[in-house]
């Protein structure tokens, strides 16, 4: 099985991540992992902070020679800005600094006070701030990495952005994923992109933030991942949960399943042909997302993203209480975006491709990238031999 933690404050000295699991043999260089953290900060909307602070990346164990050694990989993410921060977020006892004391709605800030008993809202929203995600996409470029050596592959493309939402019914292969991350909004449809653009330069006029969609679309996932048995081994139900765990994600939707809600079952179900060209199974539509009884079909794999707007605008006007004073007022205004979801997607990549490969690695084991491969590959030439 594969598994990740990650540690580190979005202001800290730097992100940590170790990363479990992976077999012996697999490719990796930091080009790979510096590449990924460089698509998180793509985007139109994103804030200042992202043309000064680099992704500064240094593997310090797991890996030899650009090959993993099937120990668990360490990485660290140090953060250029550090010098600015560093009495502000010092480790040290005894430092002195003003507190953040006007929590911000939508926000983990007052909650985490509450639930820890601090009095300065800085000491959660260090660790609630999505710069933690720079660490979780390190981790799923090997992640995708272990994918790619058996034919999986995941893209994600802007749906909607704010009201403007894609009336375009064409998806993006892996092919075009320059094309994708080429677009200012990582929208896959140029008229909707327009239109993305147009809103949110109306948004950052106001000093607001938007929200929107994103598709997460999986190609030559394996059948069989995932399983029925038990509850917690259901493979939407492992997706829907990595992915409501980004920050500002509140809904996730697996194929069209809110769509299907409202549907007979008759026209709510994805029909079973037999492809006697290739000799396999397959299903003509992709109304389950890729996934049937809490197990991947095979098809392709397509999951739904909703971020909601962020909660820290350019321009605070959310009414808020002072938790010294109790008096009414503003929340405080950190630095932030116009809007994250472009960025967003590329989490949520990482974050299929996390819970995929887990999944595979538990079907097909292995201690070598060579025994994976040819596990995958004994199991997929039977499949249809029912």
């Amino acid at each position: 099985m594969l598994r990740f933690l990650t540690a580190g404050e979005s202001h800290g000295q730097a992100l940590t991540v170790i990363v479990e699991g992976l077999p012996a043999g697999l490719p990796i260089t930091l080009e790979e992992i510096q590449g990924e953290l460089a698509r998180r900060r793509l985007g139109y909307g994103r804030g200042p902070r992202q043309r000064f602070e680099q992704d500064e990346v240094t593997i310090l164990g797991g890996v030899r020679h650009g090959r993993t050694l099937g120990s668990p990989v360490s990485i660290v993410i140090a953060n250029s800005e550090w010098p600015k921060w560093m009495d502000e977020m010092s480790p040290a006892a005894g430092a002195t600094t003003k507190s953040l004391t006007q929590p911000r709605p939508g926000h983990a800030d007052l909650t985490g006070m509450q639930k820890y008993g601090f009095d300065d809202a800085r000491d959660v929203l260090e660790r609630a701030s999505a710069r933690e995600t720079a660490a979780r996409v390190a981790a799923g470029a090997l992640a995708k990495a272990l994918l790619a050596t058996v034919g999986t592959q995941i893209i994600s493309h802007v749906i909607q952005m704010g009201p403007v939402r894609s009336k375009s019914v064409a998806r993006p292969t892996p092919a075009d994923l320059a094309v994708v991350d080429e677009s200012g909004v990582r929208c896959f449809d140029a008229a909707a992109e327009a239109l993305m653009i147009t809103e949110i330069k109306a948004a950052a006029k106001e000093g607001d933030s938007l929200g929107g969609i994103v598709e997460v679309l999986g190609y030559g996932v394996p059948v069989g991942l995932g399983s029925h048995v038990h509850w917690d081994r259901k493979l939407d139900a492992l997706l829907a949960q990595a992915l409501m765990s980004i920050q500002a994600v509140k809904g996730v939707e697996i194929g069209d399943g809110f769509e299907v809600a409202g549907r007979r079952g008759s026209a709510a179900h994805d029909p079973i042909v037999w492809d006697a060209t290739d000799g396999r199974f397959r299903r003509e539509s992709t109304l389950a997302g890729g996934t049937e009884g809490g197990m991947s079909t095979g098809e392709l794999l397509v999951a739904r993203v909703a971020m909601k707007p962020l909660a820290t605008l350019n321009r605070p006007t959310l009414p808020t209480v002072d938790v010294v004073t109790k008096e009414a007022t503003v929340s405080f205004k950190e630095r932030t975006d116009v809007t994250a979801v472009p960025a967003m997607g590329v989490i949520a990549e990482s974050m299929t491709a996390l819970v995929l490969a887990d999944e595979a690695t538990r079907k097909f084991g292995g201690d070598s990238v060579a025994e994976f491969t040819r596990n995958h590959g004994a199991f997929m030439a039977g499949i249809n031999d029912l």
